[in-house]
């Protein structure tokens, strides 16, 4: 059924960039390189090295957005993850907000293995000087293997040090059906090599340690860059 929905997903996807292609949009792009690939504090790459790249659309006055992005993972036999995601980010009252529907899919998965899902994510965040706040709350109906549906509800505190040296902090909470429910928590900061070249070096750590190798903890570097 999910599967089936995959042309739906990317029409809609698509429809902002039709609708506004006469008021400026434009196209960015990014790819990188990390040690492991962290997601809601968990290994999706075996605790492995992983790639990532993306291309982003984004309205010309800055609301709509559409992102197909790709990303080595380990998972059900599958080694890559196709992501589609559209979204709307307006601003108001000195809040800014990002509702985003994403369409997952793992290239070639072990047969009988679930191998896409939809998620749907909120976030809001307010900057007030270099501090900035973020609050992102993430569900999906039914996600990848035998786990089903989960929440996560994740707060992120940040501060910019100065134009190239940032730092954040952030605290999360899973609940899934057919999955641990588990608490993670990630520290670290990111430095701008260049314009374009940025380097991240972040500590994860999750409190389901028992449950596997993807919960244990972790001190991952990435390099991405962007253009």
């Amino acid at each position: 059924m999910l599967r089936s929905l995959t042309i739906a997903a990317m029409l809609v996807a698509a429809a902002p960039a039709a609708a506004f292609a006469q008021s400026g949009g434009s196209w960015s792009f990014e790819v990188g390189a990390g040690t492991d690939n962290r997601s809601k504090d968990a290994s999706k790459s075996g605790n492995d090295g992983y790639a990532y790249g993306s291309a982003t659309w984004e309205s010309g006055d800055g609301l709509f957005y559409v992102m197909p992005s790709v990303q080595t993972i380990q998972g059900g036999g599958s080694n890559l993850e196709t992501i589609l995601t559209a979204g709307y980010q307006p601003e108001a009252f000195g809040y800014q907000f990002d509702v985003n529907l994403a369409y997952k899919y793992r290239i070639d998965a072990n047969p009988g293995y679930d191998d896409d899902t939809w998620e749907v994510t909120g976030n809001v965040s307010r900057a007030i000087g270099p501090a900035k706040a973020r609050l992102q709350v993430q569900y999906s109906p039914d996600q990848v293997g035998a786990a089903r549906a989960f929440t996560w509800i994740e707060g992120r505190l940040g501060w910019t040090f100065d134009p190239k040296l940032r730092g954040s902090v952030a605290l999360g909470r899973r609940e899934q059906n057919n999955a641990p429910d588990y608490t993670g928590w990630n520290a670290g900061v990111t430095y701008a090599l260049t314009d374009a070249l940025d380097l991240d070096l972040r500590y994860y750590d999750t409190d389901a340690h028992t449950f596997g190798e993807q919960y244990e903890d972790a001190l991952v570097a990435k390099v991405s860059f962007g253009f």
